[in-house]
């Protein structure tokens, strides 16, 4: 399964290193020459440093916002009783399962049209945070598990629930917040209808994911599919920093179901 897994993006990765005529005959897995200057024509061709700037812009300003949103939905919701509380958790839930897709994209915009938003990435990002819901379900497993008797000696010491929350609870959620970090910084990384469509009248705007689709024809019309995997391989060397800072908190919620 691991083979399976990974020989495609062997593949992708030996593929950025052969000519354009090379790759699509496809008559061998290892280039017969070694072109480096794939990478160098991919970045200045497809305007990297621009896209990657959005990319990170949005990813990064998803990551936070959802971690925030998702650890103060948790705290409030594990310790508050009110009315619809029940109801609330049920519609995080089905937000899981009933997927629209495309067909909220009409209506989504329409809004940030309203918010005077559609011409920027903070429309994106505020709908990419509105999407949270497998991220509070992970981090409301952890906030039930911090005993509440925290809680109350703070409560005794005269810290208020937000104080609480930000001084005791949300360093103990760790782990939490670092797998959480993980999954929605891909998901953010990895999303392209929705950037494509708030950034098709603003090329400057369009992340990795829409601005890639550039290197797909140069001149004359002519496929650079060469330019293509290596700009494809590009864009995931931050996926894999990301991975790197948050192994250390997969490897503890893991570790952790284990005890005992």
């Amino acid at each position: 399964m691991a083979f399976l897994t990974l020989f495609p993006v062997l593949v992708a990765i030996l593929g950025s290193f052969k000519t354009n005529a090379e790759l699509t005959a496809g008559a061998t897995i290892l280039p017969k020459t070694w072109h480096f200057s794939n990478y160098v024509e991919a970045w200045k061709t497809a305007n990297f440093s621009r896209y990657t700037w959005n990319s990170l812009f949005i990813s990064l300003a998803t990551t936070v916002g959802t971690l925030l949103v998702a650890s103060m939905a948790a705290y409030g919701v594990d310790r508050l009783r009110f009315v619809g509380r029940r109801m609330y958790i049920f519609i995080q839930a089905a937000t899981m399962f009933i997927s629209v897709g495309p067909l909220v994209l009409h209506p989504q915009f329409r809004i940030m049209v309203t918010l005077h938003l559609q011409t920027s990435l903070w429309g994106v990002v505020i709908l990419l945070v509105s999407a949270h819901a497998a991220t509070y379900f992970i981090l409301y497993s952890f906030v039930r598990a911090i005993p509440r008797e925290l809680d109350e000696a703070a409560k005794i010491d005269g810290s208020s629930m937000l104080g609480t929350y930000w001084r005791i609870i949300l360093p103990l959620l760790g782990p939490g917040l670092g797998v959480s970090a993980l999954f929605t910084f891909r998901a953010a990384w990895n999303e392209y209808i929705m950037p494509l469509v708030f950034t098709m009248s603003q090329p400057k705007l369009q992340p990795l994911t829409v601005g890639l689709s550039n290197l797909r024809y140069g001149a004359a019309a002519a496929a650079q599919t060469h330019y293509m995997m290596a700009g494809a391989c590009l864009s995931i060397l931050p996926i894999l920093i990301v991975y790197v800072f948050a192994n250390k908190s997969f490897m503890q919620m893991t570790a952790g179901s284990l005890k005992g």
